[in-house]
């Protein structure tokens, strides 16, 4: 049985919009979340003088997707740490799509080398494996040489930042299909949409919609179609081949996005995703 979990959070400028530190109770680790433009008024702040993780979180120009670069920063003779590597990123044109910083490190500066390269390599190698942010970073970092007793002691380390990232609303961690053989019948809703050239199936998830590989998608757009439609093709656009169908899982946020991007045009996703038995979406949330 899954256990509830208590997350700590303060908001150091006492905005929300501003940066914010999370902790857990009985664990050694820290991590701060803070927007770009938030960066001159953490420097005082000793935790982000340490060795740690961290990651920047972006979006591409051309299409709007999710971007992440994760790396290390171990602590100088000058003092500074994380924060004097974030810096250093900041100052650099060549990364300037990110617009958030989150930094993982520890209460107690806990961190050497060894340490920190292990987890840079564990949290590059699960982001890469969920496919749900391009992952920036050029070359696989090297996991170190680190004994069973502190590979154990990381991985509970790993776990505790994975559920703290995703209430920072990054699931980078989390791979799009959590849909296995052992997911309980009862809590996939598989779906089926095909009108006006679109034959498409997905299924229904905590976040909206994910239509699946192999589905096939209308050719052109109707003559109403409207912007954001065509906005959601240009996007995806890679992942859809000559004969239009799609070459990977694409997830959207609400059924008639999904349902729109299908057909080409505006349409009612809650009426036109149908289950195995030919219910709508609509009809099956009357159900609950």
């Amino acid at each position: 049985m899954k256990r509830g979990r208590t997350i700590s959070l303060f908001l150091l400028d006492g905005s929300v919009t501003g940066a914010i530190k999370y902790t857990l109770p009985n664990w050694t680790g820290v991590i701060y979340k803070i927007p770009r433009t938030a960066l001159g008024s953490c420097k005082n702040r000793e935790h982000l003088q340490q060795s740690g993780v961290y990651f920047l979180f972006g979006k591409t120009e051309e299409r709007n997707e999710n971007v992440v670069y994760i790396g290390q920063a171990g602590i100088r003779k000058n003092g500074n740490g994380l924060l004097g590597r974030i810096l250093e990123h900041a100052r650099n044109p060549e990364k300037d799509y990110w617009t958030e910083v989150v930094a993982i490190t520890t209460t107690n500066n806990s961190f050497g080398p060894t340490e920190i390269s292990y987890l840079e390599n564990q949290f590059t190698k699960l982001a890469t494996e969920a496919k749900r942010y391009i992952v920036k970073n050029g070359n696989d970092p090297n996991p170190g040489n680190i004994t069973e007793e502190k590979e154990s002691e990381l991985e509970e380390f790993i776990e505790y930042s994975k559920i703290v990232m995703g209430i920072l609303g990054h699931k980078v961690f989390v791979p799009l299909d959590e849909i296995t053989e052992d997911t309980p019948r009862e809590n996939v809703v598989r779906l089926h949409l095909k009108e006006r050239g679109a034959d498409a199936t997905g299924y229904r998830t905590s976040e909206g919609i994910i239509v699946c590989k192999g589905s096939k998608i209308k050719a052109t757009p109707d003559s109403s179609c409207p912007e954001w439609a065509k906005k959601l093709r240009n996007q995806n656009s890679a992942y859809i081949d000559k004969k239009f169908v799609l070459t990977k899982d694409i997830a959207f946020d609400s059924p008639s996005a999904a349902a729109g991007f299908c057909v080409f045009g505006s349409a009612n996703g809650r009426i036109a995703w149908k289950d195995e038995s030919g219910k709508t979406l609509k009809e099956l949330d009357t159900e609950v």
